[in-house]
């Protein structure tokens, strides 16, 4: 059995890094910030806000969605997507414990 290199670190940084990956990416931050913006679900084509092809789009969203910071809920023939708030609050926190672990206030290099 081969273990991926990832479990060698705690569980903390594991789910920072799967975050921080799905955050990795112009398309997906403005996806998140549009649908914050929006402070709804959104039905129809998010294609339409980004200059990306609707395939690209919806890649990005099917990676936000794997991450949980989004979620989408097929309606007919549409997808209505919407930020997941309870991951956004995990992200916050996250990234904010991070920031505070890593402050580099009296730096001597």
């Amino acid at each position: 059995m081969v273990l991926a290199k990832t479990t060698l670190f705690d569980s903390d940084l594991q789910e920072a890094a799967q975050l921080y990956k799905a955050l990795g990416h112009p398309a997906r931050l403005q996806i998140l910030r549009y649908l914050a913006d929006t402070k709804s679900c959104i039905t129809g084509d998010i294609s339409e806000e980004l200059p990306l092809s609707r395939t690209t789009v919806n890649q990005h969203l099917t990676e936000l969605k794997k991450a949980g910071l989004i979620q989408g809920h097929v309606n007919g023939k549409r997808t209505n997507y919407c930020l997941n708030p309870e991951k956004v609050k995990v992200l916050k926190k996250i990234y904010k414990s991070f920031i505070e672990e890593i402050e580099a206030n009296n730096l001597e290099c």
